[in-house]
């Protein structure tokens, strides 16, 4: 007995059912094609706002040094030193620091006294302890009683006075009226002339 093909009927698809079935296809590739983009623009959006996130540099961020009313360096850092040389004393201050000199108790004194008011904290002490008797307990010291009691900068008959209290030279030439005459050599801040005004007006009020 031979075996007999069975021959399933091919449904029939009318043309509302092909029209049905093409817009369901062409919607479905409009929706693919969508989905295309969405992951298209997802992929570049991380660089982007890495690109408008990206960290602010440090060297950005700095300000240049401005005085404050107490203390502070009156030029940009960088320039204090070529201030500070105006005056013959401070330059001579500078280069027997600089070859390593002992300089004396007051003469640090002098030279903080006068260097915080143009170079930053840090550099009055890298220099404070070029002296070779002085060590960073020592140097920070002697600053920070200078910088807490707000110590004008002195007068050339207190740094004569200081001078002979100790052996190495603070002015080089006593006989030059002009060396250590820091009030005509350098220009302080407004400050420390209106704390000046007023003591010499104190004093005169009080009649001493």
């Amino acid at each position: 007995m031979s075996e007999r093909e069975v021959v399933l009927d091919q449904p029939e698809i009318t043309d509302e059912q092909g029209q049905a079935l093409r817009q369901a296809q062409e919607r479905a590739e409009q929706a693919e094609a969508e989905l295309a983009k969405l992951k298209q623009a997802s992929a570049h959006k991380p660089a982007a706002d890495a690109s408008a996130h990206k960290p602010v540099s440090d060297a950005s961020l700095k300000t240049p040094a401005t005085p404050s009313s107490k203390g502070e360096q009156t030029e940009v850092a960088g320039d204090g030193e070529q201030e500070l040389r105006k005056d013959s004393m401070m330059a001579h201050l500078l280069d027997s620091l600089e070859a390593g000199k002992d300089i004396g108790h007051y003469g640090r004194l002098v030279f903080a006294m006068v260097a915080r008011h143009f170079l930053p904290h840090e550099e009055v002490l890298a220099w404070m302890m070029k002296d070779k008797d002085v060590d960073e307990e020592k140097a920070t010291l002697m600053l920070r009683q200078v910088e807490g009691r707000d110590y004008n900068p002195p007068r050339r008959d207190k740094i004569l006075e200081y001078q002979s209290k100790q052996d190495f030279p603070i002015i080089p030439n006593v006989d030059d009226p002009d060396s250590g005459n820091l009030y005509r050599n350098l220009k302080f801040p407004d400050e420390i002339y209106d704390h000046i005004g007023h003591y010499q007006e104190a004093k005169l009020e009080s009649g001493s």
